[in-house]
């Protein structure tokens, strides 16, 4: 069996993804989350919910509310998560622009992730920019996990190569 990695210290103010838990935990947040694509801001809220899973950086979650409709298009790609249940997939379609597979939520999430109903998160690589208070996210390594990194948290996160065993 390969050890756990290290994690990283986590400093005054940070959270380490390593005390994260499994199952993941849905933390509510009044952070001013913002997503932007093709010149546009495709989702604006501080009523977020961030998805909390060991060794992973949170995914934030943005009520359909507060979502620019107008840009999300359908993808028939379906997957499915132990804990939250099916996801469905958004294409988002601004300015001429298009960027696939760029979002997912949980049409009918399972009871224990049931505050994720009616929301979607985005893949930070998938569009310009996503900001968490003003804090230009960084994407994970890879796209499997979404997840978004922000100085508030740290590692070492899964997805880059060879972090599958995790």
């Amino acid at each position: 069996m390969r050890p756990r990695p290290t994690p990283d210290p986590a400093g005054p103010g940070q959270e380490s993804v390593w005390s994260y838990p499994r199952p993941p935990a849905v933390d509510p947040t009044d952070e001013h989350v913002v997503v932007e694509f093709a010149g546009r801001v495709i989702a604006d809220t501080r009523s977020a919910i961030r998805v909390l899973e060991t060794s992973h950086p949170p995914s934030y979650y943005v009520p359909l509310a507060d979502v620019d409709r107008e840009a999300l298009k359908h993808n028939p790609r379906r997957t499915f998560c132990e804990f939250k249940g099916q996801a469905a997939y958004v294409d988002l379609v601004a300015g001429g622009q298009r960027s696939e597979l760029a979002g997912w939520y949980y049409p009918t999430p399972t009871p224990g992730f049931a505050s994720l109903a009616d929301h979607l998160t985005f893949y930070p690589s998938r569009v310009d920019r996503c900001l968490v208070d003003g804090e230009v996210v960084t994407a994970s390594d890879s796209d499997f996990y979404g997840g978004w990194i922000t100085s508030r948290v740290v590692g070492p996160f899964k997805g880059a190569p060879g972090t599958a065993w995790w």
